[in-house]
């Protein structure tokens, strides 16, 4: 009989390193499986990690991507990672993204074509409460009811996938766009344009949030008592509530960070690279947000180093697909080892094999 058997003292070192070991492990499995669709593995693997950073024929171009595509990824999974340190298990992020982009965008549109100052920041704000009362829909089921949060911001994400079609193709369509389903594009509207703050760098304000982010929460969990009751409410849930901690509130400021910050991703996106609201505005940056949050161990400084690795993986997995004719689900199943692997050494991290034969009883 093979069974798992707790380890006393997981080591520390092994433990620090599994994020490491999971990327290598990808690397190789990853490698073997670019092999069955013809392609060599080692330049598999080359032109998806090296060649958008080092090689000069796309650097140019790829690199100002990395932050392009790690800013939402950062943002979301700070917002993930505190409720996931609570033992809240937020997987709606996608959802709260695409609603916190369609509210933002809704109250910029209403003001169109007016070239306030005040419009963006009032889009900035309408993304982040967009996302929020998303979020609170399962909070509020959750505190009130004992529903599994899980399932219903799951859910969600289906409902908010629907609410974007209905939208891109009726209320929010451009009504000079031919019948086209689309918002108008903010990128010619330079009042609602979320453009580079520093030109060719990929930096605009999303990543500067997503950095604040990371800054906040770093000093959040580590400094402030807030911090303190949510990982008191994951790693001992009766210690908690005997030390006075209330697990409503922390369900619903777990969720309500979570929504918040997701929304402000998908407004930064929607009115950046994006560039309008559309049926497929989504890029599944909610669901690849879970694999960076554990991924960096959900500490504030492991996501925004998790954040730029899933980025370069995004980067180098479109290059992968221009040069050597990989199919995007190859490139997404490679992305999602990287979470298979990463538990699967946390398990034989905390727990080892072990071999004995099953007691008969007679």
């Amino acid at each position: 009989m093979i069974s798992l058997e707790k380890r006393q003292q997981p080591s520390q070192v092994i433990t620090a390193i599994t994020p490491l070991i999971a990327v290598a492990l990808t690397m190789i499995v990853g490698g073997i499986l670019f092999s069955f669709y013809g392609a060599d593995p080692v330049e598999s693997i080359r032109v998806i990690f090296w060649d958008p950073m080092f090689n000069q024929q796309f650097a140019g171009f790829t690199r100002p991507q990395l932050l392009v595509k790690a800013g939402p990824l950062i943002l979301i999974a700070i917002g993930l990672s505190i409720g996931f340190r609570a033992g809240i298990w937020n997987i709606g992020a996608e959802g709260q993204y695409i609603v916190g982009a369609i509210c933002g965008a809704g109250a910029g549109l209403a003001f169109y074509p007016s070239e306030s100052p005040l419009i963006f920041p009032l889009m900035i704000l309408c993304g982040a409460l967009g996302g929020l009362a998303w979020a609170m829909i399962p909070a509020f089921l959750k505190v009130r009811f004992g529903t599994n949060e899980i399932l219903v911001s799951l859910m969600l994400v289906y409902v908010a996938q629907n609410i974007l079609i209905s939208v891109s193709t009726g209320l929010l369509r451009n009504p000079e766009g031919m019948g086209f389903p689309g918002s108008r594009n903010f990128k010619q509207w330079d009042a609602a344009h979320n453009a580079e703050i520093i030109a060719n760098t990929g930096m605009h304000w999303g990543v500067v949030a997503a950095f604040i982010a990371v800054i906040g929460a770093y000093v959040m969990m580590a400094r402030h008592i807030q911090g303190f009751n949510i990982r008191l409410s994951g790693e001992a849930p009766r210690a908690a509530r005997f030390a006075g901690v209330n697990p409503g509130r922390v369900v619903f400021l777990c969720l309500g960070l979570a929504g918040l910050l997701a929304g402000l991703a998908g407004l930064f996106e929607v009115t950046g690279p994006a560039g309008q609201v559309s049926g497929q505005f989504n890029a599944g940056y909610g669901f690849t947000a879970i694999i960076v949050a554990f991924l960096g161990r959900l500490h504030p400084i492991g996501i925004l180093l998790a954040g730029l690795l899933m980025a370069l993986t995004y980067i180098g997995g479109e290059l992968a697909q221009l040069m050597l004719g990989l199919p995007g689900a190859a490139i997404q199943l490679f992305q999602g080892m990287l979470l298979f692997f990463l538990l699967a050494t946390d398990v034989f991290t905390n727990y080892r094999l072990r071999f004995g034969k099953r007691e008969v009883l007679s």
